[in-house]
């Protein structure tokens, strides 16, 4: 990709950061948008872990919480005037704490790595957030802390008491941390991080000490988390034990394995998914959960390499303009497959209304008629064979797309 191309998309990364707010106009619309902020700049530090690195991490929720705790302090001594600069810092603030605890927590994790490493993580994520609960005056125990961004110096006379102007900030963050963090898959220490992943033994051959080189991609992806924990603190303007444990660890994992490991688009991807999923999907159903694990299921079984992956996919079949003819066989298979799993959404849902009648897809069923469950039945099998009878044709187009002929080559 020549470096014109290359500016053009960071120019039109930066253009949907800064139109977002002017096409959705709406309290909801803004308070999505800041989470997917947030979750954009974690998802992508967790990358430089194990989609870049390939350290498998269970507590990779430890720098982004430390950081957003640091960051509700920082606002706190602004409040009580202990220190006096804008809060546009605060996220940084977070992102130097956060590595600071990447430096030392990686001085001895980073020796091992594979499952050593996991179980390290995994344990000393256990062991901060039960430290959590011990050390009130810092963590604030299992209320947390709290405090106000209004304080402190204006910017240019913005005060961040509205969303939206804490969103502006926080895109302007997001595009600061995405582009120093492609940048250091461009670095060096990137690239050897990629071959230490794939070949540990090879590197250190070559001269390579396989333990720094992750050492120094677990710092960065320290100080990115760090930085998303502070834009965290200054969203909310409070933080809890929550946000250190096992479940948001978890939460980041699937973020960037559903969008897509190694690529560095996929963890976006991921973290704009799992927003929608969290933010919009649970106002509809208290089984958005399930719905998530299914998610995850599926693009482990068929997405092994996420979203991204899939994308990418077609790569071959773009450059030889035969991306067109995917479309007739991808419609065939994904209509009766999406078909499919919206009958089968309604079958859950009717399971978990129990008596009560169920408002789904601008239908109200009723699941103490027998003939609610026949009909929906009927159309998920006859969806799934719909699915299953395209499959072949798919295949062959497919084949027929990225099959490149002999005189071709």
């Amino acid at each position: 990709m020549t470096l014109l191309k290359k500016m053009s998309v960071w120019v039109a990364y930066l253009a949907v950061l800064l139109l977002l707010p002017q096409l959705f106009d709406s309290i909801l619309a803004i308070s999505v948008f800041n989470q997917m902020a947030i979750a954009i700049v974690f998802a992508l530090s967790y990358n430089m872990l194990l989609g870049q690195g390939g350290m498998l991490s269970f507590g990779h929720a430890v720098y982004f919480g430390m950081g957003g705790f640091l960051a509700v302090h920082a606002l706190l001594m602004l409040e009580t005037e202990t220190v006096h600069f804008s809060i546009i810092w605060i996220p940084l603030i977070g992102g130097l704490f956060g590595l600071l605890a990447a430096i030392f927590i990686g001085s001895f994790s980073t020796r091992k790595a594979g499952t050593v490493f996991a179980m390290i993580s995994l344990g000393i994520g256990e062991l901060i957030a039960a430290s959590s609960l011990i050390f009130v005056d810092f963590f604030g125990g299992e209320a947390g802390i709290s405090g106000d961004r209004t304080y402190g110096p204006t910017f240019f006379g913005i005060d961040f008491a509205q969303n939206v102007e804490v969103y502006y900030l926080a895109a302007g963050w997001v595009f600061i941390s995405t582009v120093f963090m492609y940048l250091f898959t461009q670095t060096p220490a990137g690239r050897m991080a990629n071959a230490v992943r794939d070949n540990p033994v090879r590197a250190e051959f070559i001269g390579y000490s396989a333990r720094h080189v992750r050492f120094i991609s677990f710092c960065a992806s320290g100080l990115f988390a760090g930085i998303a924990g502070g834009l965290f603190a200054l969203n909310y303007e409070f933080i809890t034990e929550e946000n250190l444990n096992a479940a948001t660890s978890g939460r980041v994992l699937l973020m960037a394995y559903i969008g897509g490991l190694g690529y560095f688009i996929g963890p976006i991807i991921g973290a704009v998914l799992l927003t929608l999923m969290n933010s919009l999907l649970s106002n509809y159903t208290e089984l958005w959960m399930l719905y998530l694990g299914i998610l995850f299921l599926l693009t482990v079984m068929f997405l092994p390499r996420g979203f991204a992956g899939f994308i990418m996919m077609h790569q071959l079949a773009w450059v030889r303009g035969k991306l067109r003819d995917l479309v007739v066989p991808y419609l065939m298979t994904g209509i009766p497959a999406l078909t499919f799993m919206l009958s089968l959404i309604a079958l859950i849902e009717l399971v978990h209304a129990e008596a009560e009648s169920l408002h789904i897809y601008g239908l109200t069923l009723d699941p103490s008629l027998e003939g609610t469950w026949i009909v929906l039945v009927v159309i998920a099998a006859a969806a799934l064979y719909g699915t299953r009878r395209s499959l072949p044709q798919l295949r062959a187009a497919w084949h027929s797309a990225n099959h490149i002929p002999d005189e071709e080559r």
